[in-house]
């Protein structure tokens, strides 16, 4: 099949799940040696017309076209020989596997020998600006390492049109600008690239041009160069929507948290968190930055009472609460959100609706034997307004939520438990533009309250505008503890990959 510009045009897609029209007419097209963004709100339909082009899922109508001829994609399979490749946000790799035992895996005929295999990976590395060692194991990877080890996957076997889902999620600022090289790299080598991010300056920075999905339609696809932030922000919401986060200065200032030497070994024997300690004031948000597994969770578990401390001390108001129940915990005024890859990992129950999950927080301060649902059913409500969730019934089983709707559910909860302490841990992951700001106006208005926030966060514009200081974590320890208003994105993320502070530094020889 001769190769013609245009990689893929998608016309007229539509596909239904039930009543529901996830993408109603999507015209998308996409040319070979161009950077295509796919931006859009949570339920655009963004990802399941990725799922069409991939295999996982096939139109109801409309036709796709690859390289100018109709095809019909029924599997992932049928998207590798038409020569589609996906990149997962979250990277499927066999963790004990090198690197060229994963790139080689689930490909067709005779496996080459081990010495061709490294040598075409070391070729095609060289091709697109790769750097790896294919005979590391992936357990000993980077994120970043792990994302080249994805993309030569779907290269080796072939892929001249690449989609990427979310692929600077975890990276730091370096690691962005080195994926963003090799991605220049590839479209000078004619390949055709979609990149579904919900980071605008990232849209700015990389695309050709971008098309808008709103509501399960196509709005239009512009010229990168053409626009700006806000239009694409005005394009996606169908409104204007300003995207200054505010950040008002802390008042009566006082100290409600200290975690001093805090050490918490995880199941497998490596240390989750080595020798933290920070401090958090009432009325203010404390950031923490770090790349994923960099004790975010740890810490989070370990104040909330669901892990165990091998040594140190969390002081809530003086008290030490290690070794207190979550019960215990949530009576005292900590409050808790985590939003898990899942979204639906912790916090909440899947199968139940907004009330019973309500009632999660409330049933044990109930009267008598049983349960008074009426109090949760109007806290339910009172959300759906507040938040503007999107749910034809507050009964509806959360898991049939989408994500956005989901995270303002367990965040509205929290809050309106009245905490004196709030631990919220990416409590915009995956989120859309417009909800994200929801998310930040809500959480300053705790910090007005004279509420003590945690902000656990990926992204490190958001982490700079919000917050007031921001602790970097790196392999469980503490690599910087700086204001927010004076350090920048690169100095957070050389923090991020293991370079101390110059306070850190002063510190940790103090203390030895």
């Amino acid at each position: 099949m001769a190769e013609s510009k245009c990689a893929i045009r998608c016309s007229g897609i539509t596909k239904r799940f039930g009543s529901v029209v996830a993408n109603d007419a999507i015209e998308l097209e996409v040319q070979y040696g161009e950077v295509l963004a796919l931006l859009g709100e949570n339920g655009s339909g963004k990802t399941t017309l990725m799922n069409m082009l991939s295999g996982i899922y096939h139109p109801d109508a409309g036709q796709i076209l690859v390289n100018g001829e109709p095809v019909s994609i029924n599997s992932p399979m049928d998207a590798g020989s038409l020569g589609i490749g996906m990149i997962h946000q979250h990277f499927k790799l066999v963790e004990m596997f090198t690197a060229m035992e994963n790139i080689v895996l689930g490909t067709p005929g005779k496996m080459p020998t081990r010495r061709a295999l490294k040598k075409q990976v070391e070729e095609l590395c060289g091709s697109y600006g790769l750097e790896i060692d294919p005979e590391k194991p992936v357990y000993g990877m980077s994120v970043s390492e792990k994302q080249t080890v994805e993309i030569l996957k779907v290269l080796y076997r072939g892929a001249k049109i690449l989609i990427l889902d979310e692929p600077t999620a975890v990276l730091t600022p370096q690691e962005t600008n080195k994926l963003f090289n090799i991605l220049n790299r590839m479209r000078a080598k004619g390949c055709a690239i979609i990149i579904i991010t919900h980071k605008l300056n990232e849209v700015l920075a990389i695309s050709d041009r971008v098309t808008i999905l709103r509501k399960g339609k196509s709005v239009g696809t512009v010229a990168t160069r053409g626009v700006d932030a806000a239009k694409l922000t005005e394009l996606m919401v169908g409104h204007a929507v300003s995207l200054e986060i505010g950040r008002p200065e802390p008042e009566n200032v006082h100290t409600i948290l200290k975690v001093v030497d805090l050490t918490v070994t995880k199941p497998d024997g490596s240390k989750g968190l080595d020798d933290v300690s920070f401090h958090i004031h009432a009325g203010e948000i404390l950031g923490v930055a770090g790349v994923a597994g960099s004790g975010q969770k740890e810490l989070c578990e370990t104040i909330a009472g669901l892990l165990s401390a091998e040594k140190g001390a969390v002081l809530y108001q003086k008290e030490n609460i290690l070794g207190k129940s979550p019960e215990e915990i949530i009576d005292l005024g900590i409050s808790m959100s985590f939003v898990p890859e899942d979204r639906l990992g912790m916090g909440l129950v899947a199968s139940m609706g907004m009330t019973d999950n309500m009632l999660l927080k409330s049933y044990r301060h109930g009267k008598g034997p049983f349960v008074d649902r009426a109090p949760a059913r109007e806290l339910a409500k009172k959300l759906v307004d507040k938040l503007s969730i999107v749910t034809p019934s507050i009964e509806m089983p959360v898991r049939m939520m989408s994500g956005g709707n989901v995270q303002k559910v367990l965040l509205g909860r929290e809050i309106e438990s009245e905490p004196n302490l709030l631990i919220t841990a990416y409590p915009v992951r995956g989120l859309d533009i417009n909800s994200s700001y929801v998310i930040y106006e809500l959480l300053n208005r705790q910090k007005q309250k004279g509420v003590a926030v945690m902000f656990i966060g990926e992204d490190l514009d958001v982490l700079l505008e919000l917050c007031d200081r921001i602790l970097v974590l790196c392999h469980g320890r503490v690599t910087g503890l700086v204001d927010a208003r004076t350090v920048t994105k690169e100095q957070l993320g050389l923090m991020m990959t293991g370079e101390m502070s110059e306070e850190e530094k002063k510190k940790e020889a103090a203390d030895r």
